[in-house]
This record gives C-alpha cells, sequence and structure tokens, in this order.
C-alpha cells in the first residue's frame, strides 16, 4: 500500500531556523498565556478563552483583529493548553486538498491515540466558497477544532454557514502600555532578547525620547515595535553608538531610520478603512472641523483613493447640509473637479478646503429625509395614478380624454404660483420636506410659509388672480417652438449627411 503524503499542514514546522537567525519578533512570542501581553478582555484571569482552556474545553473560534495583536500566538497557545496538537495552514497558500489532507490525518489521530487537532488557519477571510464549505462538516462533528485568524470583518469576509459554526472573538490594538511592556521584554530578555548572546555585545539600552516614539510609532502593532526595534540597534550598532556602559543605544533618529515612517493603521479594504472613513463622515456631521482634517489627512497618508474621499465630501454636502447652505454642494463638486484637472498633492489644498467648509457648515438632513419618506409611500403604496390635470396631452385625443384638463401654468398667476393638487388623490395632504431653522433654510422656510399664506389670502378672495396678457411675457408655446426648431435642425443634418456622402463617393 503506498504511504500516504504528509499532511501541509504540521505541528511544528519541519525545519526551525536557530535562534540566531530567527528574528526578535518571531522569538519573543509568548511561551504561556501569562506572558502573553494584551487582551485581557478573553486571557485575562477572568476571560472566557482562558478559563475555558483551564476546564479542558476549546470550541471552534474566530480570532478578529488588526495586525499585531497576537493572533498566531494566542491560538498555539490554547492549542497547547488542552493538549491538542497544532496544525497550520495558509488561506493564502492551500486549498479544498490541502485542507482534506489535514482532516484525514486529523481523523487518524483521533482514532489512534486519542489526540485532538486544532487546525489554525491564517488570512480564514482568503478562502473562498468551496474551501471553507469544505471545512464545515469536519468543523461540526469535531473531527478538527478550527481557529480561523482575520484581520477583516468576518460577518463580510466569511459565508454565514462557517460562520455559524465558530464563536467570533475581537482582539483589540495593543495600547502604548502593553506595546512598552514587550519592547522591555525584549530589551531585557537574556534567553531570546537583546540582553543575551542572541543580541549585541555589551546590551541594548534606550534613552525615553527614543523608546517613547518606538511605541507610539507601533500604534498597538507589538510586531512591529519589534521590528523596529531591532533595526535600530542593528544601526546603532553600525554608528558604534554606546553609552558609558558599553550597551548599544539608538537614538530617535535611528528608531525614525529604522520605521522609515509612522506604518498607519489603516488597510483600504479591510475594517481600518471602514472606521477611519465612519469617523471623517461623522466628524463632517458633527461640526468638528479639526477631527474631519485629522481623518482626511489620515486617509491620505496611508493611500486612500482620492476621488472615494471626493464622493464622501460631496454625499455629506448633500446628507447633512443639504439646503442650509447649497453652496456646500457645490464646494465639494469644485474639490473633486479640481482633483481630476490637479491630482495629487496638489489637490489636497482643494479637499482640505471642501472638508472645512462642510464641517463648519449650517447642517440639515431634511432633504434627504422628505425623499426617504416619499420612497417609503411609495414603497407601501405602489405606484400611484398621476392625477389627469398633470398628465402630458401632446395630442388633441389625449385631452379629450382629460389628459392635461385643467391644469394651470403658475407663471400665468401673481407671484408666480397658482395652487393646486400636484400629489396623487391618495396622499393629497402629505408633508415630506419640513425646513429647519438652520443656515439658508430659513429662507426656504418664510418662503413657504409667505406662499401659503398668500394661496389662503387667494382663495378668501374669490381665488387666485391670473395676470394681464401684457405681464405674461412673450405669447409663445415654448415646447412647441422648440419642437419646431429640432425638426428643422434634424432635417438639415440628414441633408448635409447626405451631401457628404455623396462627395465621398464622387
Amino acid at each position: 500500500m503506498p504511504a500516504r503524503r504528509p499532511p501541509p499542514g504540521t505541528q511544528e514546522p519541519l525545519f526551525q531556523p536557530p535562534p540566531a537567525h530567527q528574528p526578535l519578533a518571531a522569538r519573543m512570542r509568548p511561551r504561556t498565556l501569562d506572558e502573553f501581553v494584551g487582551q485581557e478582555h478573553l486571557v485575562g484571569e477572568r476571560g472566557p478563552l482562558r478559563r475555558s482552556v483551564g476546564r479542558g474545553h476549546l470550541g471552534s473560534i474566530l480570532l478578529w483583529g488588526p495586525p499585531g495583536t497576537g493572533k498566531t500566538s494566542l491560538a498555539r497557545l490554547l492549542a497547547e493548553a488542552i493538549g491538542a496538537r497544532f496544525v497550520t495552514l495558509s488561506a493564502v497558500m492551500s486549498g479544498v486538498a490541502e485542507v482534506r489532507s489535514v482532516v484525514l490525518d486529523a481523523r487518524d489521530q483521533l482514532a489512534l491515540h486519542g489526540a485532538r487537532t486544532v487546525l489554525f488557519i491564517d488570512e480564514i477571510h482568503r478562502f473562498n466558497k468551496s474551501q471553507q464549505d469544505a471545512l464545515l462538516p469536519h468543523v461540526e462533528n469535531g473531527t478538527v477544532t478550527l481557529i480561523g485568524a482575520t484581520t477583516e470583518n468576518p460577518y463580510f469576509e466569511v459565508n454565514s454557514a462557517l460562520l455559524s459554526r465558530l464563536r467570533v472573538w475581537r482582539l483589540e490594538a495593543l495600547t502604548d502600555e502593553q506595546v512598552a511592556t514587550v519592547v522591555w521584554r525584549a530589551l531585557a530578555d537574556p534567553e531570546r532578547g537583546l540582553a543575551g548572546p542572541l543580541g549585541p555585545e555589551g546590551g541594548v539600552t534606550l534613552a525615553d525620547e527614543a523608546f517613547e516614539h518606538l511605541v507610539g510609532l507601533a500604534g498597538g502593532d507589538a510586531r512591529q515595535a519589534l521590528n523596529v526595534l531591532e533595526g535600530a540597534v542593528a544601526l546603532a550598532e553600525d554608528d558604534g553608538r554606546r553609552d558609558a556602559d558599553g550597551r548599544i543605544s539608538p537614538t530617535l533618529v535611528h528608531v525614525e531610520a529604522a520605521a522609515q515612517q509612522r506604518v498607519l493603521a489603516y488597510d483600504r479594504a479591510g475594517d481600518g478603512h471602514y472606521d477611519t472613513v465612519s469617523a471623517f463622515i461623522k466628524s463632517l456631521r458633527g461640526n468638528d472641523p479639526d477631527a474631519a482634517l485629522y481623518w482626511l489627512a489620515t486617509m491620505i497618508s496611508a493611500g486612500e483613493d482620492p476621488r472615494f474621499i471626493a464622493r464622501r465630501l460631496i454625499i455629506s454636502a448633500s446628507e447633512d447640509v443639504g439646503n442650509a447652505d447649497p453652496r456646500a454642494l457645490q464646494v465639494a463638486v469644485t474639490a473633486a473637479q479640481a482633483l481630476d484637472h490637479v491630482g495629487l498633492p496638489e489637490a489636497q489644498y482643494a479637499l482640505a478646503q471642501a472638508t472645512a467648509y462642510i464641517a463648519t457648515a449650517p447642517k440639515s438632513n431634511r432633504a434627504g429625509l422628505a425623499y426617504w419618506a416619499a420612497v417609503a409611500d411609495l414603497q407601501a403604496q405602489g405606484a400611484l395614478p398621476v392625477p389627469l390635470h398633470l398628465r402630458n396631452a401632446p395630442v388633441r385625443a389625449m385631452r379629450e380624454y382629460g389628459a392635461g384638463v385643467g391644469y394651470r401654468y403658475p407663471h400665468d398667476y401673481a407671484g408666480g404660483d397658482v395652487e393646486q393638487q400636484y400629489l396623487p388623490d391618495e396622499l393629497v395632504g402629505r408633508r415630506y420636506y419640513v425646513p429647519t431653522d438652520h443656515g439658508y433654510e430659513v429662507t426656504i422656510a418664510t418662503r413657504m410659509v409667505a406662499r401659503e399664506a398668500a394661496r389662503e389670502e387667494a382663495g378668501a378672495s374669490g381665488g387666485p388672480r391670473k395676470l394681464p396678457a401684457a405681464e405674461r411675457g412673450p405669447d409663445v408655446d415654448p415646447m412647441r417652438v422648440a419642437g419646431g426648431v429640432m425638426w428643422t435642425r434634424e432635417t438639415s443634418r440628414r441633408k448635409l449627411a447626405e451631401t457628404e456622402r455623396r462627395d465621398a463617393g464622387g
């Protein structure tokens, strides 16, 4: 019988580089739950995951959180805590065949040795639907305990069938204090860190200014902090920078050089994108130009598509400012046009100008609310018939059936207004648009009140006053004249085209 190919996932990697060749972040992975930094709400003394594995139980879970929060380390520690084999797959490199191979091996281990298998899949959101479906029966019957890890929102990226079989646990970015703890351990650890034979001769020390800057650069990502620390130590050692005690002493300049630039906790395709955009929109709506400009800078610096930002400004100008300041929409649209004309970096001025204008403008959402109230009536009652007097009647036969009969042309009346029914019969009296007392909507509201009063006065005095012919302007039917112009234009165009074809043929 041929030997079965070993599964691509293994309890331990077949080859582990010697510690001296491992990155500092890999060497400093926590070895126990007590060493694990952060996520107190999950693995603290009363955390649900710690209490669960303390009883020997671990169900299939999904760890969701930003990079550098310890998802892989936590998965390994949880498996060790219940005495299970820890098998890893990468969603980027593996497919259905690899999943089935791991499941077969897990089934054998369980049947022959009673050994449980924890299958850890990093970036599980990258599995397509068929790959995720391949996991379902084996997760459900307990052949494997699945721990998935993702930086993306699983409620969007993981299919519902698999998600219903997993308990989702949210990991938060580490606080500066927690990142500082990780960095101090790396500096002081004589076995795996920089204080022993794996570090430079004499050890390492960081001045307060460089230490605080390093922690701040990490943005809650412990791996990033250790990578920058390792790079800064290498640069300082190359420069021969040591303190009076002979320890390598990276400066602020070394830290900045190792980091190159602040690594923003932002992903255009992930939660960072949605959270930052949400903060930007809410700052605009909340009349806080300083916060809005900060989030604008965050998006631009992180590489967000500036056209996406321009679209959000246009939406906010209508949704949140509306008729309280109609110029806001003009400013937003102009900023978008400026972006198309000049591009980045110069267009940042236009985007900043529009951001500040919208954030400080008076706010009204009444136009949008009015529209959605109308949509709600449409959905509830369907498309209601157009009143006969409002219908189009391009031919005499349609007028004989009542279409267009009784319509009064507002421009023929005093004030350019005449009261008549415009809504369907079922909605007569329905009011959708109710202006606020903010900004230009004060003018709109005043105008609406005055128009209502004029209509009431006209009704009380025997009806609306129709303007004399001399005050109504030229006696002309614009649509009839326009139709004649278009007919003449199309006739001329066809004749010109025929002439051009004859000339080309000759």
